[in-house]
């Protein structure tokens, strides 16, 4: 109130002055001096109309602002939504960022990693902006792009082994021409490769893409001699 009060006294002295600066710069007949008046009063009547609208626009921003829940308010509801307390979704954060962690650094084994992100999936609060895209985008593609190294096997040497026959197991390299492999990488232990013994304990490591590729090929090539 105080605000229009001083809005329409300041418009009445604008009025007055307005008046009184244009009658003394030149003379006035009586019908110019009314029209004039008119003008100004039309002036000062869409003013005020103009004060009125910025009321009525003051009133309902303040009304708006009012039934605005502040930011606590909006968290906890949508918190709700998911049937989750603050605490809840702390201890979530927690778990995503200590499996984010495991993965970045490869703390295999990658099986059980997996294992970790799809309960993390399944977990409603994963719904919420805070944790979608990362739980169910970004994480899934650094586990995807994670190359698992294969684990060195070990394997206990029974009578009747020999190095070809080893590396010829399913479970190992399915090709006898590996052995070369197990030799290597056990030269610890195996003085001769025409020489190994029971209970000895030989680590059978994985075959790298260049080296499957030579051995296969050795595999395909190779054309026994003929039977005398």
């Amino acid at each position: 109130m105080k605000f229009s009060k001083y809005l329409l006294c300041l418009l009445s002295l604008v009025f007055l002055l307005s008046v009184v600066s244009f009658a003394q710069e030149e003379e006035m007949t009586v019908e110019e001096w009314q029209a004039e008046m008119n003008r100004l009063q039309e002036k000062k009547t869409s003013l005020v109309n103009e004060i009125d609208a910025l009321k009525i626009d003051i009133d309902n921003l303040t009304a708006q602002k009012l039934g605005i829940q502040n930011y606590d308010e909006c968290i906890d509801e949508l918190y709700a939504l998911v049937g989750a307390t603050r605490q809840d979704v702390d201890n979530f954060r927690n778990a995503v960022n200590e499996l984010d962690g495991k993965i970045r650094r490869k703390e295999g084994p990658k099986k059980e990693r997996q294992t970790d992100l799809n309960a993390l999936k399944m977990n409603k609060i994963s719904a919420l902006p805070e944790f979608f895209d990362k739980v169910h985008n970004q994480m899934q593609r650094a586990l995807d792009a994670w190359i698992e190294k294969p684990a060195v096997i070990s394997y206990k040497v029974v009578r009747g082994d020999h190095l070809w026959g080893i590396a010829k197991k399913k479970e190992h390299y399915g090709n006898g021409f590996a052995w070369p492999i197990i030799y290597k990488a056990n030269r610890d232990q195996i003085k001769n490769p025409d020489l190994i013994y029971p209970d000895q304990v030989f680590k059978i490591p994985p075959l790298t893409e260049e080296e499957k590729t030579k051995y296969e090929k050795i595999r395909t090539n190779y054309k026994p001699a003929p039977v005398q």
